[in-house]
């Protein structure tokens, strides 16, 4: 058997955090990294692969230049392309002595027999030897090159955020068929169900993001002029939690160089609208629903019996309520954050203090929800309502379900 130096174990577990693999290659409940989570895309369904020891099922008969050729050009062990849900277009920027690291981390790790189940893809998606063309296509490995105008802080941090930690697998648009748009790095995206908003200078927040504000937020989950992490985001964050902090700041340094938006914002309400008067009128959102022609606009009424209490308490976060004036699901192009939060609410985190919320899936019908979301959107954020919510309405709550990754990074 291989041995392995325990400081380059070490540097490979931290390199396994900031690069989410506990999270896609774990089931709910499951062994951690024996892989059978199921990956949603456009084009049908896939699972993770088992990266234990394991030499049957797992990686345990994988060599380390099995292993690296997987890492950078997306081949395994039986020559096999892989699909790009695994992201080495951007591991492919990673250097040898990392992928060394992380190797001897997955190696040292408890052997787990475990089968992944069959990709669920429709012809001829299903057939590998596709993937060679869309690799010719849309697959352009480039060796990572620091600049040496920045310090190594930043350096350190893009390493980090275009290899490693593959932001851009989720905060760029993807085409047809399903690769990223390189020349729209970082202008948004989607993941399961979630808008991944853009960064940078095409971010929607109405309140730049600055380093500090970034370093906070991958480091604890949430941030007071940004709010919560949560979808598939919540599981990096945790991640990143236990990650090295310096590694941590030097990617909030390169993400806040990505510079700040250049559009702005119509300007915010004055002041909040008055509900003193509509709070006394009711016993709880139920009876908020349950209670109309009171004089008040519908969606006030509902904000002031289910969201007010939290949201305008004046506690700041962890323990109180987002400034939803604020809030970039608010001022985003799509509603669909801010559905999923309403509809599914914030899960508690384990020993830690941080936001919570409840969902009300099944408490709040869709004339309700619409009214709410209507009133959040055109008084609190001051932006012209959504098209097509209805339809928004409907395909969150198709959604709402717990998410695939929920409870995969403990």
């Amino acid at each position: 058997m291989t041995s392995f130096q325990p400081d380059e174990v070490l540097r490979g577990a931290d390199l396994a955090l900031i690069g989410d693999c506990r999270t896609c290659h774990t089931t709910a409940g499951g062994r951690t990294f024996a892989g059978g989570l199921a990956m949603p895309t456009p084009f049908g369904t896939i699972y993770s692969t088992n990266i234990t020891p394991d030499p049957e099922t797992g990686i345990g008969r994988w060599s380390l230049a099995a292993f690296t050729r997987a890492m950078r050009e997306g081949v395994d062990r039986e020559g096999r392309h892989l699909y790009p849900a695994f992201p080495y277009d951007h591991f492919s920027l990673t250097a040898d002595a990392d992928l060394k690291a992380l190797y001897a981390f997955l190696m040292t790790r408890d052997p787990v027999v475990a089968e992944a189940p069959a990709n669920d893809l429709p012809f001829p998606i299903n057939l590998r030897l596709v993937l060679a063309g869309w690799k010719l296509l849309f697959f352009h490995p480039e060796t990572y090159v620091p600049d040496p105008s920045r310090d190594a802080p930043w350096n350190r941090g893009r390493y980090l955020v275009e290899g490693f930690a593959h932001c851009g697998a989720c905060h760029t648009p993807r085409n047809l068929m399903g690769a990223e748009v390189s020349s729209r790095a970082f202008a948004g995206g989607e993941a399961e169900g979630w808008a991944a908003f853009p960064l940078g200078p095409h971010s929607p927040s109405r309140i730049p993001w600055t380093e500090a504000a970034l370093g906070d937020y991958l480091r604890q989950g949430w941030q007071a002029d940004h709010g919560v992490a949560l979808g598939p985001m919540r599981p990096v964050v945790e991640n990143l939690a236990e990650a090295p902090a310096e590694d941590v700041a030097a990617m909030a340094r390169y993400l806040a160089s990505l510079g700040a938006p250049a559009a702005t914002f119509p300007p915010l309400p004055a002041a909040a609208p008055d509900m003193s008067g509509a709070r006394p009128q009711s016993a709880g959102w139920q009876a908020a629903i349950a209670a109309p022609g009171t004089g008040q606009p519908e969606g006030l009424r509902l904000f002031a019996a289910a969201c007010a209490s939290c949201h305008e308490a004046g506690r700041p976060l962890p323990l109180g309520g987002t400034d939803l004036a604020l809030s970039t699901s608010l001022s985003a192009d799509t509603p669909q954050n801010l559905l999923n939060v309403v509809l599914q609410g914030v899960p508690a985190s384990d020993g830690q203090a941080a936001p919570i919320m409840p969902g009300f899936v099944s408490a709040m019908n869709d004339a309700a929800l619409t009214a709410l979301v209507a009133y959040l959107r055109q008084t609190v954020a001051g932006k012209p309502g959504w098209p097509d919510l209805p339809a928004a309405i409907a395909a969150a709550r198709d959604a709402a379900i717990p998410s695939p990754h929920a409870g995969a990074a403990r």
